[in-house]
């Protein structure tokens, strides 16, 4: 029999605020990601990109909303390809090629393997060291099966780019193996995801876990004194009620109108931003078609200072994902077949992945902190205009990491009413 291997992904988002504790070594990693050396996960809008893993979140979301056109989607491309990276650690020949090209990168050598590995290690240690007024945690977890000896190599290597911790598991007695992991993961997403795993086959030899958490406050807050209830309008047939935050403040913002579409940055505090993305009527799929690593780049460029009175729904939604099926829409189906080669984590050939499960949360509301609060209200300039700019039907929103360049969160707002 196949001995079976389990990808587990989990995220949780919301507003708030804290602080990083490991001051030196935070500075000792910021500056080995700007140290020269190649990156093929980060990019420059001015600059040549290194890799195509800058399109992989564009190309995961397509599949994700092809099987759930209809319904909210989030999740964190992140988190998925640290996971699948981690998996390629002990993958080989056609297997390894599937991984390594899915996510985005080209030219299978064993130096462009390591500068992969080598990049997820310098981004994750950055993420893990956000400045001083946000929280963001990714982490990475193996539970072996009690009998089972993952290949020493494998081991190390997981260890020196991915930091990863290992814990004994007995899935003979699946429910108190469930137990161990979901304790887990219910602790390092701050109760947010209290059960990632179910149903357990006691064949299982290996749980590959990643977890990101993310909490951080809006630069400037919504006043909740202002809140309203609005209409949001699902579509042409539906409208829901909802609780409707808005902010009269100067906002970086640009209408394309070659995409028809409104893209507003709403900076959280520090270095992390929310891109909100308000298709005009009907131009949804134009929109998505469309998105792209250049696109967000020209809308960067193109960004203007102005007064806005931003109207954006207070929701929360969460995501559940089979990357198992949408994986192999995208060309990668060897690692979950009985011909993959995951021989450097087991010394053999009899391993598979037999689910690879995400699961993400995001919670969207007024608050900030006390300092947030405190903040100066506005720059507001009287001979600027007002522009009101409403979120009262489906939209795209992208949470990024402005030293790393990274996506850490992308989602679709279908209905802010529906978890």
């Amino acid at each position: 029999m196949k001995c079976l291997l389990c990808l587990c992904l989990f995220l949780a988002v919301l507003c708030a605020v804290t602080h990083c504790h490991h001051e030196d070594i935070c500075h000792e990693v910021n500056t080995k990601l700007h140290d020269g050396t190649e990156s093929l996960l980060t990019y420059n809008c001015d600059e040549e990109a290194h890799s195509n893993y800058a399109d992989f979140v564009f190309r995961f979301y397509r599949e994700a909303i092809s099987q759930e056109a209809d319904r909210n989607v989030f999740f964190s491309p992140i988190s998925i390809s640290t996971a699948f990276a981690m998996l390629a650690v002990g993958a080989k020949s056609t297997t390894l090629a599937q991984i390594f090209e899915g996510l985005g990168f080209d030219n299978l050598t064993e130096t462009r393997i390591h500068n992969m590995h080598d990049s997820f290690h310098k981004v994750l240690s950055v993420l893990n060291c956000a400045d001083a007024n946000i929280t963001l945690n990714i982490g990475n977890a193996l539970f072996t099966a009690i009998g089972f000896e993952p290949q020493e190599s494998y081991l190390q290597n997981t260890k020196q780019f991915y930091d990863v911790n290992v814990f004994s598991t007995d899935f003979h007695e699946p429910e108190e193996a469930q137990k161990q992991i979901n304790k887990y993961v219910a602790e390092k997403t701050k109760g947010k995801i209290p059960e990632l795993v179910g149903g357990l086959d006691p064949s299982t030899v290996l749980v590959l876990v990643n977890y990101i958490y993310f909490k951080a406050a809006w630069e400037n807050s919504f006043d909740p004194l202002l809140t309203y209830e609005d209409d949001f309008f699902v579509d042409t047939n539906t409208t829901v009620r909802v609780n409707m935050m808005q902010r009269d403040s100067i906002f970086d913002s640009y209408y394309d109108q070659d995409l028809s579409c409104e893209v507003v940055e709403l900076p959280y505090e520090g270095t992390t931003r929310a891109l909100l993305i308000l298709p005009d009527d009907g131009k949804m799929k134009q929109v998505e078609d469309a998105l792209s690593k250049e696109t967000l780049c020209k809308w960067d460029s193109k960004f203007v200072t102005r007064s806005l009175n931003l109207k954006l729904p207070k929701f929360s939604i969460s995501g559940s994902y089979s990357v198992k099926n949408l994986f192999k829409e995208m060309g990668i189906t060897e690692v979950f077949s009985g011909n993959a080669d995951l021989s450097g984590i087991s010394g053999s050939h009899n391993l598979h992945v037999s689910e690879a499960i995400h699961k993400a949360l995001l919670e969207v509301d007024e608050t900030g902190t006390e300092a947030a609060g405190a903040t100066a209200v506005i720059f507001t300039r009287v001979f600027y205009p007002s522009v009101t700019i409403t979120f009262n039907r489906p939209f795209i929103i992208l949470i990024s990491d402005k030293r790393t360049s990274s996506t850490l969160f992308m989602g679709k707002i279908v209905d802010p009413t529906k978890k």
